[in-house]
């Protein structure tokens, strides 16, 4: 199985952002990429590897024994 390599507005359209925020991401090193010559590519895995790691997870709340407050 090959790892795609991603322009940065492929990257951009699969994070449902605009081109600037993987260029951000990019310039302040917080993703992983790759120069081909002048180009700049993103690893589908190193996309999806950031996806998966800024995810939230939801926090389950616990129930109150008492009910609500009239």
């Amino acid at each position: 199985m090959t790892d795609l390599l991603l322009t940065v507005d492929q990257a951009a359209e699969r994070l449902g952002t605009t081109a600037r925020f993987p260029r951000r991401l990019i310039a302040e090193r917080r993703i992983a990429f790759v120069k081909v010559g002048s180009h700049v590519r993103i690893r589908e895995s190193v996309l999806a590897a950031y996806i998966e790691g800024n995810t939230v997870q939801p926090i389950r709340r616990r129930r109150s024994r008492y009910g609500k407050a009239a």
